[in-house]
């Protein structure tokens, strides 16, 4: 009995032992599955910004970037992206905020007083320079605002051969001012001379727009809210100051008795200027009606 006994409380502790082991494997299983969950979160985002970050030994790269999304405020995520520009060093240079309105209403309140209700959207057009370095951060600081991402794009075009052209057209352009030089001085040497300063005038020009491109990245962003917005402005109700001063019996008559008495002037004034046309009509006509009289006398004796 007591053999028994023992044996079944061996196979007890045996059991929750096994049991134990079990728990703590599936503890760590699970502890392994969070982590790699965690990871998989931060490599999610990470990978906003690795396209940005890419760096290749032996490889320059001039980036820039698109990005079109909506946000829930235009105007404090147009101050938020210009914050962290300048912070990383970098500077705006187009921001184009508008509001379009839909709609504009005006509503009476009373005699003196009217709301207009205005309804609009409001949109962002921005193109901003960075350090090319910190383009990543930028996309991902950027990345906090967004409601809903429309599109992203991001671009590196490869101008390594680019520079390495540039350093040879650089070598080739003094090698011929030498050779330049050498020759004795005539007309001839003057316009060569002066076309090869001028081509390399623009390869320094060339290379300095690069060398910019390659330091600052450009990045155009186009932000957009995606509901309709309403104002409420208060206004005068200009409907009843139109009816308060729309007529004035006193003040018309008063101006249309000053108008008709200025009638009369001008038409003194008229009958003054063309005086000669009217002594020559008057002569006319006590001509005429001389004649008209002496005709039926003649009539009348024959």
């Amino acid at each position: 009995m007591k053999t028994t006994y023992l044996t079944l409380s061996l196979s007890t502790v045996l059991l929750l032992g096994i049991y134990s082991c079990k728990k703590g494997e599936s503890s760590a299983t699970d502890y392994t599955g969070y982590q790699a969950t965690d990871s998989a979160s931060a490599m999610t985002s990470d990978s906003i910004s690795s396209a940005a970050s890419m760096n290749v030994k032996d490889k320059q790269f001039i980036k820039t970037a698109d990005i079109n999304m909506g946000v829930k405020d235009v105007y404090h995520a147009t101050i938020s992206i210009e914050k962290s520009v300048q912070q990383m060093g970098g500077f705006v240079t187009q921001s184009n905020l508008r509001s379009n309105v839909v709609s504009e209403d005006t509503y009476n309140t009373s005699d003196q007083e009217a709301m207009l209700i205005k309804k609009y959207q409001t949109e962002n057009t921005m193109q901003v320079r960075v350090p090319t370095e910190k383009l990543g951060e930028f996309l991902t600081s950027v990345n906090n605002d967004k409601l809903f991402l429309n599109s992203r794009s991001i671009h590196a075009e490869d101008v390594t051969a680019n520079i390495r052209y540039a350093e040879l057209e650089e070598k080739r352009n003094q090698k011929t001012s030498e050779n330049i030089g050498k020759i004795s001085s005539n007309k001839d040497k003057v316009i060569l001379d002066d076309q090869n300063k001028s081509e390399g005038n623009l390869q320094k020009l060339t290379s300095m727009n690069r060398a910019d491109r390659l330091t600052y990245s450009t990045v155009d962003i186009y932000i957009k809210e995606p509901k309709l917005r309403v104002a409420e402005i208060a206004i005068t109700n200009t409907n009843s100051i139109d009816n308060k001063y729309r007529y004035n019996f006193i003040y018309d008559a008063k101006d249309g008795f000053v108008y008709g008495f200025y009638l009369i002037q001008k038409i003194i004034v008229t009958l003054i200027n063309i005086w000669p046309l009217l002594l020559i009509a008057s002569a006319l006509i006590y001509f005429l009606r001389k004649r008209k009289i002496s005709i039926p006398e003649q009539t009348s004796k024959e």
